[in-house]
């Protein structure tokens, strides 16, 4: 019998989960192609470390954009390479469970599904982001009780009030890590008439970010291009800077909050008020950022442990649920295969 493999396909980083291993790959999501011949010549960090620095002949890129799928055959390379170099190519893989935002088509559910299935594995099973976090972060799910999770990755925030396996109501919104990467370079531009790549965005916002003032310190050399002489140049970085780029983006975040709240049932709702919402995702590390949702919203916030990593937990949890999708006596099961 062969692994069964749990995928958490991401928009910054792929995250592979195997059967009695635990995380066996955590790599960035960037692919690097020859375009002469269409080869492949990088994938994960190795492509990673090269975005931005290739010549004409080699284009680095993230094949997903927004937590969907954006060019297949680069997906289905990638999550080949990556699963070659964890699984021996002698053992078969019949059963994956891999994630999924909250809010997507049956027709990018199905991308997904043909890009993992391509990598040789026969039955792909799906679950939603926010319950995989939800399990990942070590919540009861199956109970009758709701559970508030906030996932805050790198392509998509995905919000859910989670109970009996299923989701009551959710929201999956764009507004992530990737965006505020975006509005670092922006205030970069704007501030200090300096072009930086997305990479030194990245590395700011890990090292110093913050969106209310006073929560992070420090300061972040980043280096790039003076917009007016063309030469290169580099600048200091406060922490309380980076409150003005990244604030908005974690304001839309907190709206979406409330406007799931304001739709959840009130049984629910008193589940919520007991026991607060739970932060998900890498980005949800952010400095300030549960201190802004606790000031809004007047509940407890809690940061799980091992953040980013909450999705391939609960995907890699999630793989004793396949056995029991066809028997309708096991109850509730917060995954599925009809794609």
């Amino acid at each position: 019998m062969g692994l069964d493999v749990a995928i958490d396909l991401g928009t910054s980083r792929t995250r592979i989960f195997l059967e009695g291993k635990g995380k066996v790959v955590d790599e960035p999501s960037v692919i690097t192609v020859d375009l002469n011949t269409d080869n492949i010549i990088a994938v994960g960090e190795e492509a990673y470390n090269m975005l931005g620095r290739t010549s004409e002949r080699y284009n680095a890129v993230y094949p997903l954009s927004g937590g969907v799928i954006s060019d297949l055959g680069l997906v289905e390379a990638m999550v080949s390479s990556l699963l070659r170099r964890v699984v021996s190519s002698k053992i078969g893989m019949p059963r994956a469970v891999a994630c999924v935002p909250g809010e997507i088509t049956d027709v990018e559910k199905r991308a997904v599904v043909n890009a993992i299935s391509c990598a040789g594995i026969r039955r792909v099973c799906l679950v939603e982001e926010p319950v995989a976090a939800a399990i990942g972060a070590g919540l009861d799910i199956d109970s009758p009780h709701g559970s508030f999770v906030v996932d805050v990755g790198g392509g998509t925030t995905d919000l859910a009030v989670i109970s009996l396996s299923g989701i009551a109501v959710s929201r999956s919104i764009k507004q992530a890590g990737n965006i505020m990467d975006e509005e670092i370079i922006k205030y970069v531009k704007r501030r200090y008439n300096m072009l930086i790549g997305k990479r030194t965005a990245e590395e700011a916002k890990i090292n110093i970010g913050c969106v209310v003032p006073g929560m992070a310190s420090g300061k972040f050399r980043i280096k790039g291009r003076n917009m007016i002489t063309g030469m290169p140049a580099w600048t200091l970085l406060d922490a309380d800077e980076m409150v003005e780029p990244l604030r908005e983006t974690a304001n839309a975040i907190v709206r979406q909050i409330q406007d799931v709240l304001e739709e959840t049932p009130p049984e629910l709702i008193g589940d919520i008020h007991t026991d607060g919402i739970i932060l998900t995702g890498g980005a949800s590390q952010l400095a300030g950022l549960d201190t802004l949702i606790k000031a809004t919203t007047n509940l407890r916030v809690t940061v799980a442990e091992n953040p980013g990593d909450c999705v391939v937990n609960g995907c890699g949890a999630s793989l004793k649920y396949i056995d029991k999708l066809r028997r309708p006596e096991s109850g509730v099961n917060p995954i599925s295969d009809r794609y």
